[in-house]
């Protein structure tokens, strides 16, 4: 099997179908190509629709949900492994520990918390693992900016800016892993 591909990403169900469409087609990639997707475990929005990409293309799906979060949107059914932690401290250690690399798609509160973390254990060198984020429709633009201007700032270094990789379209994520 390939790279194990962490993937943050909006569980609601009222995104715009050009982010939906993104996700379907960033696991369809996931699972042509033989990897692995990490994710929270979710069934709605974009989750549940890149891990079932994924598996309707014969990849394998790793779930990490708290029972909270279980219990307010419920886990996914189908997943080659589902893990039900005690904590949402939990729930991002272990997504982090089994990924290769991490992949942010369009979200809210929770992805941006999830990119954060990722992005602070790299500059602590916790990790050295590719972040991708995929800056559909422009979406994260303003996000970028912000870490832009971060460190322009001096609030980061600026080889902070080195540990992510802003991409368009889901295609490209392979490229860079390669």
């Amino acid at each position: 099997m390939g790279k194990n591909l962490c993937v943050y990403c909006g569980a609601s169900e009222k995104a715009d179908d050009i982010y939906k469409q993104a996700a379907i087609n960033l696991g369809s990639l996931i699972g042509k190509n033989n990897h692995g997707l990490v994710y929270g475990g979710g069934r709605l929005g974009l989750m549940g629709l890149v891990a079932n990409a994924v598996l309707d293309n014969g990849g394998k799906v790793f779930g990490f949900t708290t029972k909270l979060l279980d219990k307010r949107e419920g886990a996914h059914p189908g997943l080659t492994e589902l893990h039900v932690v005690d904590s949402m401290h939990t729930r991002k250690l272990k997504m982090s520990e089994l990924a290769d690399a991490f992949v942010i798609l369009p979200g809210g509160f929770g992805t941006l918390d999830e990119l954060f973390e990722i992005i602070t254990w790299r500059q602590l060198n916790i990790h050295k693992k590719p972040i991708i984020i995929l800056n559909i429709n422009g979406y994260w633009g303003p996000l970028v900016s912000l870490i832009q201007q971060i460190i322009k700032e001096h609030f980061a270094h600026p080889e902070h800016i080195d540990y992510i990789t802003v991409l368009e379209k889901p295609e490209q994520v392979f490229d860079v892993l390669k």
